[in-house]
């Protein structure tokens, strides 16, 4: 099985493209290459109804973030905070980097 390279890694920030979030920026919490989905904090809440796991823990509904495709976010660029389109350079050392295709900024550290 092929697993898919994302555009976006946990901890990048991101900016929602369509759905009920439209708009809205969140951190990637978890990125799910194998599906191609990622997890942004607060983006996509559904509540869960989970029973009690074990003796000491208490059952009930609870709000969590669903997954979202990752052809819905958008990468916000560090240095120029704007949502855009990144690509791949490698630089002279031979580290394989991402850049920001507005200000030409490199994302990865």
């Amino acid at each position: 099985m092929k697993i898919n390279r994302l555009h976006v890694k946990k901890d990048d920030r991101v900016m929602v493209l369509t759905g009920k979030d439209r708009g809205k920026t969140g951190i990637v919490l978890k990125a799910i290459p194998e599906n191609n989905r990622v997890i942004v904090e607060g983006i996509n809440m559904i509540k869960k109804h989970q029973r009690p796991q074990g003796m000491d823990q208490q059952g009930g509904i609870i709000e969590m973030e669903a997954p979202v495709h990752v052809s819905n976010v958008m990468l916000v660029c560090p240095s120029c905070k704007e949502a855009s389109r990144t690509g791949k350079k490698i630089l002279e050392d031979g580290t394989k980097v991402r850049y920001c295709k507005k200000c030409n900024q490199t994302i990865d550290k």
